[in-house]
């Protein structure tokens, strides 16, 4: 019997420290606040103004702030142990905190950064990394990891983070939230921790796009005007050709969401690589200097420029810490902090031309009042731990989109767009530089109908291949329609064939590249395209108008005559026609 006993109590002993074990695993797991805070406090916003005066403008938000903001009494982290233990507390609170509070809002504590905020995994080592709460398995997406988390978990209303080579746009991106990404200079950079101060803006989180609106208003001290809608929504086909989901889930719903709102006249598509590769002719230099080679597109350039931007100005600012304190560091982090580059003043000089030709170039394409639509990364969150995100690979995609706004100066926010294999899916919109309340205006007023055809996109149960095909060969037909604006011509016979590709029995693809034969003086290949999309289309006026064009041009003058005629029969008002069919009687009478 006391045998039995001793072997109940040891079932028993151990099976307590099975559940121990295993509720610490969970807790491990799951947080409470998700790992998103290294500390916690209270920031009280002074009392409401009695009325009629108006309540403060963030009267009842929370926020919280990554741990690069200054907050008077506590030390500022930096992400960083080592940091901690050589560095005192703070003796004011960072501008840009004081403005939220004084706005109504209340703030409740600072929230964990990649390590010396470098990184965009948003993992770190020394104090966990903040659970992803939309995916808990995948990274939540760096430098600014707990802000985002702490929005997306529901912890705060918004947060505040840095964003230099897209600490916020990348965690807005991987936990399905809004980031904001404000024009360089906007908002105030005293009382945070430099990174790359030429890259640096404060960014902001929230879920709400009118919570957004309301803290760009407080921090960007914006009056408070009527709204303009943009005249120009821009789709970056090429940028979209880096996605690793289907491109369809992404730029279609801001297509079908533009047409909805503002119509189709104001959709426009560009290839940014040879926008930026004739308006960024610096970027040509850099290469035959810099790169040996590596990087050829436009994208791929600029993404080096702020790579090396960013690791030359870090050393700048806290090199020698580094050199001094020696820190433990994540390898990849290491790895790029330490690498040897040889900087000269030239080269500085040089980046600052790329820089201006950059944001004159978006300028130029954008104005007051466009909207330049790209991915906000290529790729999916990866897992927790993995090294894809570490694969040069990876940062080339994720740099080549993040670059744009982080080189041009310009503001950009990132829209989620629901989900695609359980993952968040985000697009990013961009405005010229100083175009923010612009850009906030015009999220606030798209946001919900991105989320209507983002919810129809994710439950279609409609053949996708065939509504994909169908869609393609239009976005390519417009492609095509617009580089013949430009006189591009054979640039133009390219997106036509490949809307041809797409879609063989649309009688218009094959019209519209006749006529760009036409000006190329290919008129034996327009005869044979107006030939087919008159098979297809028996009352084509313009393909039987540029098919006669391209007879006379061959010398088949009665077969032309014959053309000239059917599309007087089929729309009898047609003056040239009218006036072909005399010209060439009288020639040949």
């Amino acid at each position: 019997m006391g045998s039995q006993s001793a072997n109940l109590w040891v079932l028993l002993g151990l099976g307590l420290a099975g559940i121990l074990i295993m509720t610490r695993k969970l807790k491990k797991v799951i947080r409470e606040d998700f790992g998103a805070f290294i500390e916690k406090f209270q920031l009280l916003p002074p009392p409401p103004p009695p009325p009629p005066k108006a309540p403060h403008p963030l009267t009842g938000l929370t926020f919280a702030v990554s741990d690069v903001f200054d907050i008077d009494g506590y030390v500022t982290g930096f992400g960083h142990p080592e940091w901690v233990k050589t560095h005192g507390k703070a003796s004011w609170t960072s501008p840009v905190v004081t403005a939220l509070v004084e706005g109504g809002a209340t703030c409740i504590g600072k929230t964990v950064v990649d390590e010396l905020a470098y990184g965009i995994s948003g993992e770190n080592k020394h104090y966990g990394t903040p659970t992803n709460p939309t995916t808990p398995a995948k990274v939540p997406g760096g430098s600014s990891s707990g802000a985002a988390v702490a929005v997306a978990a529901n912890l705060v209303d918004f947060s505040l983070g840095i964003d230099t080579v897209g600490g916020v746009r990348i965690p807005a991106g991987f936990c399905g939230i809004l980031g904001f990404r404000p024009s360089l200079g906007a908002v105030s950079h005293l009382g945070i921790i430099p990174i790359s101060t030429s890259l640096d803006t404060i960014g902001w989180f929230a879920k709400d796009p009118n919570i957004l609106h309301r803290v760009g208003h407080v921090l960007l001290q914006l009056p408070y005007t009527v709204q303009r809608s943009p005249r120009q929504i821009i789709i970056a086909d090429d940028c979209f050709q880096l996605l690793k989901i289907p491109v369809d889930r992404v730029a279609q719903v801001v297509i079908k969401s533009t047409e909805k709102l503002f119509g189709r006249q104001a959709l426009k598509h560009e290839n940014v690589e040879d926008y930026l590769k004739s308006k960024v002719p610096s970027l040509k230099e850099f290469h035959s200097k810099k790169s040996n080679g590596e990087f050829k597109t436009s994208t791929g350039l600029l993404a080096n420029v702020m790579q090396f931007i960013q690791r030359h100005e870090f050393k700048h600012n806290h090199g020698e810490w580094i050199s001094s304190v020696k820190p433990v560091l994540d390898p990849a982090i290491s790895a790029e902090i330490y690498e040897t580059v040889e900087t000269a003043d030239t080269d500085i000089e040089h980046y600052k031309s790329i820089r201006d030709e950059m944001r004159s170039a978006i300028y130029s394409l954008l104005k007051d009042d466009g909207i330049l639509v790209i991915p906000t990364i290529a790729d999916p969150p990866p897992k927790l731990g993995g090294k894809e995100i570490l694969s040069e690979d990876y940062k080339r995609r994720a740099c080549s989109l993040l670059s744009i706004a982080s080189i041009s100066g310009c503001c950009q926010v990132t829209i989620p767009l629901g989900f695609h294999n359980k993952c968040p899916v985000s697009v990013s919109f961009i405005a010229r530089n100083g175009g923010d309340r612009f850009l906030l205006d015009t999220t606030q007023a798209m946001y919900a109908t991105l989320q209507e055809q983002a919810d129809i996109a994710a439950k279609s149960k409609v053949s996708r291949n065939v509504v994909s095909k169908e869609e393609s060969a239009e976005i390519a037909k417009e492609k095509g329609n617009q580089a013949f604006k430009d006189k591009q011509w054979q640039k133009a016979i390219g997106f036509y064939t490949e809307a041809i590709k797409l879609s063989s029995k649309n009688a218009t693809y094959y019209s519209n590249r006749a006529l760009a034969y036409l000006e190329l003086g290919s008129y034996l290949q327009a005869e044979a395209d107006c030939t087919q999309a008159i098979n297809l289309d028996k009352k084509n006026v313009k393909a039987f108008l540029r098919r006669a064009t391209a007879r006379e041009m061959l010398g088949y003058y009665k077969e032309a005559i014959d053309d000239f005629r059917y599309a007087l029969v089929l729309e009898p008002t047609n003056k040239r026609a009218g006036q072909s069919v005399e010209r060439l009687r009288k020639l040949f009478q």
